[in-house]
């Protein structure tokens, strides 16, 4: 996987953000917009759960074991960031592609955020 393709978390960006700023004294219009929004995803403020980069690839990893996942990492990556507590949840993230989901691959996602967060 390149550069260019690495999926990342809101608390990664959050960093990469503030280590930006810390270099160049000041971020750009979008960039502090970007930095708020990323505060704000990675906190407990969104889902009820702090995010964490290495719970994100740890989750991320895991994901990738069930096989639609595995064909589509992008929504693996979106799954391990909201880190769905329902089956909705999960259906509406692959629904937003138009991509079907069996109800045993749900259980399998809803199993393994359990047990990873």
């Amino acid at each position: 996987m390149t550069e260019e393709e690495r999926f990342l978390d809101f608390a990664t960006v959050r960093e990469m953000l503030y280590d930006a700023q810390d270099r160049r004294g000041s971020l750009k219009y979008e960039q502090k917009w970007a930095l708020q929004h990323a505060e704000w995803a990675a906190s407990e403020a969104r889902n009820g759960i702090k995010t964490d980069p290495a719970v994100f690839e740890e989750l991320r990893t895991k994901l990738l074991g069930v096989e639609t996942c595995a064909k589509h990492p992008d929504l693996a990556a979106k799954l391990a960031e909201l880190m769905p507590a329902a089956p909705e949840d999960v259906r509406a993230v692959f629904g937003s592609k138009r991509i079907k989901i069996e109800d045993s691959e749900i259980n399998a996602v809803l199993d393994i955020v359990r047990q990873v967060i």
